[in-house]
């Protein structure tokens, strides 16, 4: 009989965080969420409390772990002035030092240790998306925060039992409050769906569903380390995308956005436009190499899969076969089948 070791999962309460827990609750493996706070936190599994950058009684839990999975960082949902700046890349940087530090001193360290990080390192090439092998990092704060997140994350010396992956996430869909899917479903039912900026900015995007079936094959891969792109194998370009976005809400129209009146909008709410004018073309080569099969590689399907599936439990709701055949004429007369 399989023995199911522990999974701990860092900013655990977190958009992602919330998925992993449910998904590997249901799988019955036994959950340790890792948070600064319990709000947001699915319920699934023992939380912990932890401040993101001291040693603590949560490492005891790190203990012949399975898995780890370190999500941990402020949110980039927010201006990038210079307290946000700091907090944004501290954030990253002290909580992947201290799991670094935790796991070095246990007696039986984990199996795996998975850090997140993002595919918005690379830099932007006109013609050709950028893969693990030959992409190549591009240049501004967002790029310098994916680079130090990574680097404190393979500086840090484990014993050789544990296997590293660093995980570069591209936009990740599921229907959630304050999400991309969110925010942009709002924007489209309000008529305001149309292109932004040129509209030929790539976005490299993934699936709920997908995302949890990669991190879980790779944690069952013995030969999976390093790094890995977690995208969907096509990025669509920002025109494409809205275009989806009003397919799926039978909106007929969407009034494009300039430049400036993105800049503006930004200002209102607090967030950045870097967040939907950079490109990112990201190609996810080794998972296409090693024959990984997307369930939703088309971004159209996967919009309207989603729109059905909104919050957690919706997501991750399995609806009861119907009967078909003799087992419908039967049980209508209250009889059995063998």
């Amino acid at each position: 009989m399989e023995m199911k070791t522990a999974v701990v999962i860092f900013g655990a309460n977190g958009f992602i965080g919330r998925y992993l827990c449910r998904h590997y609750a249901r799988q019955g493996r036994e959950v340790v969420a890792v948070g600064r706070r319990r709000e947001g936190w699915s319920g699934d599994g023992m939380f912990l409390e932890w401040d993101g950058k001291t040693l603590g009684p949560w490492a005891l839990a790190l203990e012949g772990a399975g898995l780890v999975i370190n999500l941990a960082g402020r949110s980039v949902n927010c201006r990038y002035h210079e307290k946000n700046r700091r907090e944004i890349m501290e954030s990253r940087v002290a909580a992947t030092r201290v799991i670094g530090e935790a796991i070095s001193k246990c007696a039986v360290p984990p199996a795996v240790w998975m850090n997140a990080g993002t595919a918005t390192l690379y830099r932007h090439a006109e013609d050709h998306a950028q893969d693990e092998w030959s992409g190549e990092p591009g240049t501004g704060f967002s790029v310098n925060v994916a680079q130090r997140w990574e680097q404190e994350f393979f500086a840090a010396k484990l014993a050789g039992r544990t296997r590293k992956l660093a995980l570069r996430i591209g936009i990740v869909l599921a229907n959630e409050a304050d999400t991309v899917f969110d925010v942009l479903g709002g924007l489209v039912k309000r008529g305001l769906g149309g292109r932004m900026g040129s509209g030929k900015q790539r976005v490299s995007w993934i699936h709920m569903d997908d995302l949890l079936e990669i991190i879980t094959r790779l944690e069952a891969d013995f030969f999976a380390d390093g790094i890995y792109n977690l995208t969907a194998p096509k990025a669509a370009t920002n025109a494409e995308m809205m275009r989806c976005f009003r397919e799926m809400k039978g909106m007929p129209i969407g009034l494009p956005a300039a430049k400036w009146m993105l800049e503006l909008g930004a200002m209102l709410m607090g967030t950045e436009t870097e967040l939907v004018l950079k490109s990112r073309w990201v190609k996810p080569g080794r998972l296409l190499d090693e024959g990984f099969r997307w369930r939703w590689p088309e971004m159209g399907p996967a919009l309207l899969n989603l729109e059905s599936r909104r919050g957690l439990e919706a997501f991750f709701h399995v609806p009861e076969k119907r009967a078909v055949g003799v087992k419908v004429w039967t049980a209508g007369r209250g009889l059995t089948t063998a």
